[in-house]
């Protein structure tokens, strides 16, 4: 009983991961159970007893791949919590970055499937697992600025932050699943994600410590270089 325990969770691992490579490269109505279950090497009646619905797989497949991206890259990007402030955040860049150049991080690639071509499945699960980014991100600019977390500013900065580390990116990697688009100029920068980090991190700091001089009273010291 124990191997058959064993067997099925291992079958369950199998079709998520199937699934979240297929959904990344076709899209959820493009994908068939019937070639899920064949790279996954089950029995399409596998997806019924574990999932209950092609719908459910969809979801938690995404779920899947966004937790072993996470697991590969840790939204602190392994900076301790006792560090800086600015190293940790430089690290939260950092990890963002390597998330999303990574090929195999197959959560962007169906959750950009599903903007071009919605079904309106994953709205629930991506924000649900994406907060847990973004809140991080943002509480680190609330320390920076000395604001609170509903201060304009601090949704206005991290706002910035999440722009300048998801939009290029994001950009890039799709660019490079169509054939024939002409270049920008910009591919060489962007492939250096450890150049891009610092940079997206120099320049946040820099705004940062110019809105922390314009306030009028400072409860802290300013954030240095």
């Amino acid at each position: 009983m124990r191997k058959q325990r064993s067997d099925g969770q291992e079958t369950r691992r199998n079709l998520l991961a199937a699934a979240g490579e297929i959904f990344a490269a076709k899209g959820f109505r493009e994908t068939t159970i019937a070639e899920i279950c064949t790279q996954a090497e089950a029995n399409t009646a596998a997806v019924s007893y574990h999932f209950g619905s092609k719908e459910a797989l969809y979801v938690e497949s995404w779920r899947y791949a966004f937790t072993r991206s996470l697991s590969i890259y840790p939204p602190d990007g392994g900076i301790p919590a006792e560090a800086p402030a600015e190293e940790r955040l430089h690290g939260r860049i950092r990890a963002i970055m390597r998330r999303i150049t990574d090929p195999q991080s197959h959560d962007f690639d169906i959750f950009h499937k599903e903007m071009a071509n919605p079904t309106g499945l994953l709205a629930t699960a991506t924000q649900e697992s994406m907060e847990q980014i973004f809140k991080g991100l943002t509480l680190l600019v609330c320390e920076l600025l000395d604001k609170k977390t509903d201060s304009q500013e601090v949704q206005l900065c991290a706002m910035s932050i999440r722009a300048q580390c998801f939009g290029p990116l994001l950009h890039a990697r799709c660019r490079k699943s169509v054939q024939g688009l002409p270049t920008t100029g910009f591919e060489s920068l962007l492939e250096n994600v450890e150049q891009l980090a610092d940079h997206v991190t120099r320049f946040s700091l820099a705004g940062i410590r110019a809105l922390r001089r314009r306030q009028p009273q400072q409860s802290h010291p300013e954030v240095d270089p």
